[in-house]
């Protein structure tokens, strides 16, 4: 590491968050959550060639969401103990010896096992985000926070055409060879250019750990705004993961077709900077609401008129996208307010429990398309915003009005 590297105190003014410095931190959240996202669309070609079945071929995406939240509740509160840009390089270079691993790997059962361990070491990315946090001044948090979440969103986004056509030409094992390669730039990166931060909180780590209930306990907010997002990624998973087989079964698209058709989806990532800004601007209330309205009625399309074919499908994935994207955005904006000193713990609760959601959802995705095909997928997808809007409805909304 550079000796010459920013140092920054937990007690510091946060002035030093630069433009090119809030750009630096979107490609590196960009391209280290991708690393969860490149299998999604390809399982249906590692699959054959690990000789797994089709409802094992849905545990790979699974299981790295499943890694990545066992990582967001075990590693990331470590970021209110522990030097940050230490912990960030740390677990990028497991990362990097993962992903090398899968693209080598011939063993079915091997191959889920680091598949695990990919989604658990690309949590550096939660790590960022609330450190952007302390950097960023209070009037224009949201805006930072969105506009650094429109990079990390644009990463899973662009991570499965990105993947789908590298696939399609050179095989999926170039995909995750490629990626390592990428995440050791992002590691350089990382070390020659991210603030050192070391948080003033004192504690061990079990205690650090335990805390985690206690503000689960205590904000309900987070507790609110957890159980959202959760329900809103459990539906945004199930559909990713279900389309690449509709579109390879059905619509007999190629994996540069899918890729296409993903990078079309990844336009509902521009709801981001604009959640920060509503979010700054006091309308959290509003724009929540209108996010869960929309997540409701995205699947209309597919439902209601499934003669649209690939059409339906495509406005389906731009609209849930929009949704998913501007309601994390502002449940971050929110939870980043309840307590500067915990933003790492609270991040990895909210985040644990989206990628808790988008592990259930995923897993669905197979049984369900294979037992009702879409139409059964894209009525379960629908239930979970349902939820997610009535308890907003009926408890979350007049809790929000009190913080606001």
């Amino acid at each position: 590491m550079s000796a010459d590297s920013p140092t920054l105190s937990s007690h510091e003014s946060p002035t030093r968050l630069t433009s090119g410095l809030i750009a630096l931190f979107a490609f590196c959240c960009g391209a280290i959550v991708a690393n969860l996202y490149y299998a999604q669309p390809i399982t249906e070609l590692i699959a054959p060639s690990l000789h797994m079945s089709a409802g094992t071929a849905s545990l790979i995406v699974s299981l790295t969401q499943i890694g990545y939240a066992f990582g967001l509740f075990f590693l990331v509160p470590l970021g209110d103990l522990l030097e940050n840009r230490k912990l960030m390089i740390t677990t990028a270079l497991v990362s990097i010896v993962s992903l090398a691993t899968a693209s080598i790997t011939h063993q079915p059962g091997w191959f889920l096992a680091i598949s695990l361990l990919v989604g658990f070491s690309s949590v550096a990315v939660q790590i960022l985000i609330p450190l952007a946090a302390h950097l960023a001044p209070d009037e224009s948090r949201g805006k930072v926070v969105g506009t650094i979440m429109s990079g990390l969103l644009l990463g899973i986004l662009l991570s499965r055409p990105i993947s789908s056509i590298v696939a399609e030409h050179f095989g999926w094992r170039a995909v995750f060879g490629a990626a390592s390669v990428l995440m050791a730039i992002v590691t350089t990166v990382l070390a020659f250019t991210i603030p050192r931060r070391q948080p003033a909180h004192q504690a061990t780590y079990f205690e650090l750990i335990g805390s985690l209930g206690h503000l689960i306990r205590t904000m309900p907010t987070l507790r609110h705004r957890s159980l959202y997002q959760g329900l809103m990624f459990a539906s945004f998973s199930l559909f990713w993961t279900a389309v690449p087989i509709e579109l390879t079964r059905h619509y007999g698209l190629s994996q540069t077709g899918i890729g296409l058709f993903a990078l079309v989806g990844a336009i509902g990532a521009t709801s981001a900077p604009i959640a920060g800004r509503l979010a700054d601007a006091g309308h959290t209330v509003r724009a929540t609401l209108i996010a869960l309205v929309v997540g409701v009625f995205a699947y209309t399309p597919v439902l209601i008129h499934p003669a649209w074919g690939v059409g339906g499908l495509v406005v389906t994935g731009v609209v849930l996208d929009f949704a998913v994207q501007m309601n994390m955005v502002l449940g971050q904006r929110e939870i980043y307010g309840l307590h500067a000193a915990s933003r790492n713990r609270l991040n990895a609760v909210y985040m644990t429990s989206i990628f808790v959601g988008g592990a259930f959802g995923s897993a669905l995705a197979s049984t369900l398309y294979e037992h009702g095909g879409w139409t059964l997928v894209a009525t379960v997808a629908t239930v979970f915003p349902i939820l997610a809007l009535l308890h907003y409805l009926t408890v979350g909304m007049a809790a929000s009005k009190k913080i606001a």
